[in-house]
């Protein structure tokens, strides 16, 4: 875990999250390197293991049993985890492009990025599934399950790959595939399985038992196998280098391996198949900034197959030698293992294990033991990453970062300056504002185009001006999706009195580090923060910035409304219906997520919905006549309605079954993951009328979760709430929920259903 006392002097950037950097992620938390902070870079956030894929497939595993979840592991290790895409390195500014976000600057970077079939056959790339990147595979599966099921009639699966991976994964397809029409009572005749291997045969590289072992099981299991290399795909057939057609329904494709093509444009050093070469401490031949693992790696001293069993066996040095290239000591050299162990999976409970020299032959043998084998293996392997031990407390350790400016910083920083003398420089803040390209608006007159001592705005006769601020520390580690969610939660209030935002000035707080940190942090927070702006329609005219303890953002925004089209809290009417646009669990998802207790798709799930802007929901509800709203955010559900109930004269009835709510929330409330504001919130509870029954629904904490970026809750006319409902889920709002009524009672007074 990073002390965050200790500042940023140096930044590790792990591009991709394969098996040797969830080790390397693993060996960082276990032991942190002060001073320096590590940035995972994904594009997925739950990192596939290779050696359980099949099994997945074939229906052994769930989901979660086969893929390591990266926002544990990363919050384990200290690490900000960006869900995004690298395309680029820019080595000489020292920066990692990336497809949806700024460039991210770094010190070292490590590359483990895998590898994807190479679809270089025509046809290969419109019609067949491609087993690599695994996450856009196991979408097409499902589609796949799909189609085989509604089919009516022979249905014809093909692998074109004849290694191991494609034996495994064609037998793992067939048993699942037969297991699932048996379930249905389907016929299973109709079933058709090949598999096109190559010149080669069947596992090529195998020792001869094993490829004879595996030649019976696919012939017993009435597998066709062919060895001829395919030359062609289209909808519905295979072509062959003899010219036939073999007609099939699906291909999947496992031949092998290609290089991402962005990396030709870096200037690295490459084999001739595209992989990054590197020496024997996995730092690349042309730049020693640059590390790289995994299948993108092509080791020149030691060449090996690309396989996962060569892979889990590079964490260890790659995280020693990452360190030491921190800390300026001599890196080690790390020689691949010669010999191996493979075990193939033959879709049921069964399995081929072999054992390899590299360059000789080897035995094997073969069982349902040697499944169980396996299957401790695998499990025991997942279970380190799982099972992450308790997170010590912050190391009190100074830097061991070998720099000499680096110190210097380190000894600056106990002496920072307060009041004025600590804002960010001009010069940095310059910088930054000029990556920024802000919308311009004609009624901001004086603005960041033309900064001055205050920014100057027109409001139009016959509007109202909205003005609303709002300032909170950070609820992630990524900062250009926490300026982008700032904002969002920021625009919420604007929104929700039925106004348009006009223009915003931020107030930022980053923490003390080198200038180049600073810089780029500040860079991913604003650009965030202005493509949230943007969008809606909202100039940046100006703000603050300034050094503290934390991260930390928010926004003071303008917005103008037509006076009699306000929308305010004290607007409900008994009957009106009550709806709520988003699902509720921000809070304790959050909470959960900093203790490591979260799993990273429920995460995912809450930013995105935190990213929603409520601006269209706000435009439907006073189209259907919404009668009062306002935007559910710190105070929680209740406490807002409540502020509404009170401001109204009226009461409600809220059903908790009809909340919407995060997937996860429910289970980290039953777990007592709660906000540090939930306490608080839970006071309101007083104006529950049945408490005691309230108490006993599993969703009733979740009635004082704190919320970021919120939905809106209002009233709308009962005739009108089934029309508000269609039009909200037409436009994107599909978790809207009316989840109660107002009712002519006491004052604040709520009856939960």
């Amino acid at each position: 875990m990073r002390n965050p006392d200790v500042p940023i002097l140096k930044d590790l950037v792990l591009v991709g999250g394969g098996h040797a950097h969830v080790a390397v992620l693993r060996r960082f938390g276990m032991k942190p390197l002060p001073g320096v902070r590590i940035t995972v870079i994904c594009r997925e956030v739950h990192t596939p293991y290779s050696g359980m894929l099949p099994g997945m497939i074939a229906g052994h595993y769930g989901f979660d049993d086969a893929h390591i979840d990266l926002g544990p592991l990363c919050r384990f290790a200290g690490a900000r985890l960006y869900r995004d895409e690298a395309v680029g390195l820019d080595r000489a500014a020292g920066r990692v492009l990336c497809a949806g976000r700024p460039p991210v600057r770094y010190d070292l970077v490590s590359l483990d990025i895998g590898s994807t079939p190479d679809l270089g056959v025509p046809g290969a790339a419109a019609h067949a599934i491609p087993v690599k990147p695994i996450g856009r595979f196991l979408k097409k599966w499902e589609g796949l399950v799909a189609r085989v099921q509604a089919s009516a009639g022979p249905f014809r699966v093909a692998v074109v790959g004849g290694g191991a991976g494609g034996v495994e994964l064609l037998l793992a397809v067939r048993h699942r595939l037969r297991a699932l029409l048996a379930a249905q009572g389907d016929e299973l005749d109709r079933l058709g399985f090949a598999l096109f291997a190559g010149a080669g045969g069947i596992v090529p590289t195998h020792p001869a038992g094993a490829r004879r072992r595996l030649g019976r099981i696919l012939a017993e299991r009435g597998v066709a196998v062919y060895d001829a290399a395919v030359t062609a795909v289209a909808a519905d057939a295979v072509t062959t280098d003899d010219g036939t057609a073999h007609p099939v329904d699906a291909a999947l494709w496992v031949t092998a391996a290609a290089a991402a093509p962005w990396l030709r444009e870096t200037g690295l050093a490459l084999d001739e198949r595209g992989f990054v070469q590197v020496d024997e401490t996995l730092r690349s031949l042309s730049d020693p900034r640059v590390f790289a693992v995994g299948d993108i790696a092509a080791m020149v001293a030691h060449p090996r197959p690309k396989s996962g069993v060569f892979a889990v066996r590079q964490g260890r040095p790659l995280a020693d030698n990452l360190r030491r290239a921190f800390e300026g000591r001599r890196l080690r050299p790390f020689r691949p293992q010669r010999a191996f162990l493979g075990i193939v999976g033959t879709g049921d409970r069964h399995a081929v294990a072999f054992r390899r020299g590299w360059l000789r032959d080897g035995w094997s043998v073969e069982g349902g033991w040697v499944w169980h084998w396996k299957d401790r293996i695998d499990r025991r392997f997942m279970r380190r990453f799982a099972d992450l031990p308790a997170m010590a407390p912050p190391s009190p350790e100074a830097p061991a970062v070998a720099d000499a400016a680096a110190r210097a910083m380190l000894a600056e920083a106990a002496m920072r300056c307060g009041g004025c003398g600590a804002k960010v420089g001009a010069n940095l803040l310059a910088r930054t504002l000029s990556e920024l390209k802000p919308v311009v608006r004609d009624d901001v007159l004086i603005g960041l185009d033309a900064p001055d001592d205050a920014a100057v705005i027109a409001v139009p006769p016959g509007k109202v001006l909205v003005q609303t601020v709002d300032h909170f520390r950070a609820i992630l580690d990524d900062p250009y999706l926490f300026g982008r969610i700032a904002a969002n939660h920021a625009l919420g209030d604007v929104y929700a009195m039925g106004a348009e935002p006009q223009s915003a000035l931020a107030i930022v707080t980053v923490p003390y580090g080198p200038e180049v940190q600073v810089e780029e942090q500040l860079v991913q927070l604003m650009s965030g923060a202005a493509r949230t702006l943007e969008e809606a329609g909202c100039t940046l005219a100006g703000g603050h910035t300034g050094e503290g303890a934390e991260m930390a953002l928010g926004f003071a925004v303008n917005g103008l409304a037509d006076p009699a089209r306000l929308m305010r809290k004290s607007g409900l009417r008994p009957g009106d219906a009550l709806i709520l646009t988003k699902p509720l669990g921000t809070g304790t998802l959050f909470a959960a997520e900093m203790r490591g207790k979260a799993k990273r798709r429920w995460i995912e799930a809450a930013i995105a919905s935190m990213l929603r802007s409520n601006r269209e929901a706000a435009a439907i509800l006073q189209a259907h006549g919404a009668t009062a709203c306002t935007d559910v955010t710190g105070f929680g559900l209740l406490g807002h309605l409540l502020e509404m109930t009170k401001a109204s004269g009226v009461g409600a009835t809220l059903r908790l079954d009809a909340l919407p709510v995060l997937e996860g929330a429910e289970e980290t409330v039953g777990q007592g993951l709660l906000s540090s504001l939930h306490a608080a919130n839970a006071r309101a509870e007083s104006g529950i009328a049945n408490l005691d029954a309230a108490r006993r629904h599993p969703r009733y904490p979740l009635l004082f979760d704190p919320q970021t970026a919120g939905g809106l809750l209002a009233g709308v006319p009962a005739e009108r709430v089934e029309a508000c409902e269609e039009a909200l889920r037409r436009a994107g709002s599909g978790d809207a929920r009316v989840i109660g009524a107002v009712r002519r009672d006491e004052p604040s007074v709520l009856e939960i259903a």
